[in-house]
């Protein structure tokens, strides 16, 4: 942290997230996670203390808290229980995306709601057929007077299940060459026929939050809620609020990969093996002084990719690096931190494996890392073009 240095309101701000995770999040999480339970009564502390308006200008009843120390507190949640952090980002996303692109009269409409819980929920983007590759989606949006008359599905939907407003994704001109230029977005509200939320998915971690498989059947959204009033400005808008999301997945990664480390290097010097701490055999050295150096570079470059991204300029290829190392970092340390904790890491008794098994999602999320490398090796074409 030695080259980002908070202000003493912003780092209020960050010691109470800190002491929320402590004390609201850290003593119930191996419970709630094991049993793969929605954790309620920590939503509804966040609601109180404005966690879901951190980003939302105070205009609209937000805190307006700037990217870095935004990157910092997903770190801090994601540190105790990422699937905390998951039903805050993907809500933050859909209000960024908003505050970016809507209207003044959807900000007006939305963001105060937003800033409160009132109104919370995320991104209704991804398809059976199409994650990374956005453009091939097949839900459809009709205009029919007042209305749009979607038809279609979602998949892998976080916060469908007990949230209330989205971002939908939709073809509004299913004939236009390219295909991107036909997708839309609307700001949705559960309430209305047509909208049924299918299933809960089952998954290998991130548990708690729910994750689901939402259908659209003759769904009827008002116009006046197409963002920016303007068909065909979808994928650009999309594209908009994944830099904000690739920083809070960076941001995810770091988190992890720090609880990774920390609990490692705890247990390093707690454990005795042949009469001594096992820190004191080269082997566990080498891998916390691997571990310890991959988190920090992490971590700079997550509050560098934030700090482009608070300055508004362009952020895609910092954002991407940050995405990249610092979900691989989570994962490699979580790895790491298993083969450190020996036998114990393998168990319950320990949240090491709580780790291991939320780290393979941030590979995947807001683009897969394979994509990320594409992305960022065009950038670096592009920015040292001969």
């Amino acid at each position: 942290m030695s080259l980002y240095t908070l202000t003493a309101e912003k780092q209020q701000v960050l010691d109470m997230v800190r002491d929320f995770c402590k004390n609201e999040i850290a003593p119930v999480a191996s419970e709630l996670e094991h049993a793969d339970e929605y954790p309620h009564a920590i939503v509804e502390k966040m609601k109180e203390l404005g966690f879901f308006g951190l980003t939302i200008p105070e205009r609209y009843g937000g805190f307006a808290i700037d990217y870095v120390t935004y990157a910092l507190i997903i770190e801090e949640i994601t540190r105790h229980w990422m699937s905390v952090a998951g039903i805050l980002n993907s809500h933050l996303i859909m209000a960024y995306i908003v505050e970016k692109y809507g209207t003044e009269e959807q900000k007006m409409t939305f963001l105060p709601k937003f800033a409160t819980g009132e109104c919370r929920g995320g991104l209704a983007l991804s398809e059976a057929e199409a994650g990374t590759d956005v453009q091939n989606i097949s839900t459809k949006a009709t205009l029919n007077g007042d209305h749009y008359i979607v038809n279609g599905s979602k998949m892998f939907i976080t916060n469908a299940r007990y949230g209330n407003t989205f971002i939908l994704a939709a073809k509004t001109n299913s004939k236009i060459e390219p295909r991107y230029k036909g997708i839309s977005l609307f700001i949705i509200e559960k309430g209305n026929d047509g909208f049924y939320v299918q299933r809960d998915i089952e998954k290998l971690g991130y548990k708690g939050v729910k994750t689901c498989e939402i259908t659209f059947e003759n769904f009827r959204v008002p116009s006046n809620q197409l963002i920016g009033g303007e068909e065909g400005k979808g994928f650009k808008q999309v594209l908009g609020g994944l830099e904000l999301g690739r920083v809070n997945v960076a941001a995810r990664g770091v988190g992890l990969a720090r609880a990774a480390f920390e609990d490692s290097i705890k247990y390093a010097q707690e454990r005795k093996t042949f009469g001594v701490p096992i820190c004191e055999h080269q082997a566990i050295q080498l891998k916390l002084g691997d571990m310890g150096t991959k988190l920090e570079a992490a971590r700079l470059l997550t509050l560098n990719a934030a700090t482009k991204l608070q300055n508004g300029e362009r952020s895609d290829l910092e954002a991407g690096m940050a995405k990249l190392f610092a979900t691989e970092a989570g994962f490699e340390l979580a790895s790491e931190g298993m083969r450190i904790h020996g036998g114990y890491g393998y168990t319950k008794e320990f949240n090491i494996e709580r780790y291991y098994r939320d780290s393979p999602l941030m590979l995947i999320g807001e683009g897969t890392n394979e994509m990320q490398k594409i992305i960022i090796s065009k950038s670096l074409v592009e920015k040292y073009k001969i």
